[in-house]
């Protein structure tokens, strides 16, 4: 039954993972009015499933074993590691934090190699120092691709109708790379436990979680598309294929050395260069700089936490470091209470003074 009940919460898991993220790959195609909604999230699931089925293997012995061994799995530590993922999204979605899927799949198996004490450090490093770059290396790549496009002989050309042809194809099909290179990445998020704990194989978690991946984009990816294409209708085509083709390009090269990374942080960060090269540094808001740092750490700390609470709660039934857990967070939300609340006082102090 405990076999079952994971299976389902992966796949289902999955399925999300297929309507949040692969789904937003082809948003700038969609948004520019080149394809149609259906058509769109048709060649997203095509080429979400084929990046699982043909590249996602790597990604997935890395989540399967390279995080932690794979002796720490068992099928109610899988369960429990995926229930974790799920339940941190769920937890995000209420109080509208962002939070990478990759970061959040790798935060819950950390948390049962430290109830364990079996992280593999060195590994677990190296992908932290891949979330770190691969958005500034997107950053950079995309200030000097929009400075190359603003070049008047490129933009000349860009610019006349006889470049719409095959900017329009170019877009579709780094679309698709896009699409290609999140089924390479994603796939793993979740079924990376189920393979660690031997409940599927690697061939079988690929073909099944790229299935169901593709039917998240089909079946729940409409809103995605729609908010995504909306956002974005204000970039040029060729600003897309810059986007598209940066971020997919970074998440491939990843997915060959078996590394999750954060493909929206990517592909926003990419943006954020785009408007840099174009506004300079007023593009560089404060907001923008905090929230992303804010998922890059709230994602795989509260994946985290909670994969260890469970653990700790239901299979070694052991209520000690739970309860220190708890002073620990009573002590930072008291700490946060009392700083607001003097930030309070001073602002009413000073109003009394001005009157």
């Amino acid at each position: 039954m405990l076999t079952i009940i994971a299976i389902i919460i992966g796949l289902f898991f999955a399925m999300n993972i297929g309507g949040s993220g692969a789904a937003a790959s082809m948003g700038i195609a969609y948004g520019s009015g080149v394809v149609k909604k259906r058509l769109a999230l048709m060649l997203c699931g095509i080429a979400v499933f084929l990046g699982a089925w043909l590249g996602g293997g790597e990604v997935v012995k890395t989540l399967g074993s390279g995080i932690v061994p794979s002796s720490t799995f068992t099928v109610s530590i899988a369960l429990i590691v995926l229930a974790s993922a799920a339940m941190s999204l769920f937890l995000a979605n209420i109080f509208g934090i962002p939070l990478s899927t990759s970061e959040v799949a790798v935060g819950s198996i950390v948390g049962a190699g430290v109830v364990y004490q079996s992280v593999f450090a060195g590994k677990l490093l190296w992908i932290m120092m891949f979330w770190l770059l691969t958005p500034i290396t997107a950053f950079f790549i995309a200030v000097l691709a929009a400075k190359v496009l603003n070049n008047k002989k490129l933009k000349k050309w860009v610019e006349a109708p006889k470049a719409v042809p095959f900017l329009t194809v170019l877009v579709v099909v780094l679309g698709l790379f896009e699409a290609f290179s999140a089924g390479m990445n994603n796939v793993a998020n979740a079924v990376g436990p189920l393979v660690g704990a031997g409940i599927m194989t690697t061939g079988n978690g690929i073909f099944w979680g790229g299935l169901f991946v593709a039917l998240g984009a089909l079946i729940l990816g409409h809103r995605v598309l729609e908010t995504n294409g909306k956002k974005i209708t204000t970039l040029k085509l060729e600003e897309g294929c810059v986007i598209s083709g940066t971020g997919a390009t970074i998440v491939t090269i990843a997915s060959m050395f078996g590394i999750p990374v954060p493909l929206t942080q990517i592909t926003t960060s990419s943006i954020v260069g785009i408007g840099f090269a174009k506004n300079g540094k007023e593009v560089l808001k404060k907001d923008i700089v905090v929230q992303m740092l804010t998922v890059w750490i709230v994602s795989p700390v509260l994946s985290m936490v909670l994969s260890y609470t469970l653990i700790q709660l239901l299979i070694e039934q052991n209520i000690y470091p739970i309860i220190a857990m708890a002073g620990v967070l009573i002590s930072v939300f008291g700490v946060l209470f009392l700083m607001k609340r003097e930030k309070s006082v001073i602002a009413v102090s000073h109003e009394v003074a001005k009157d």
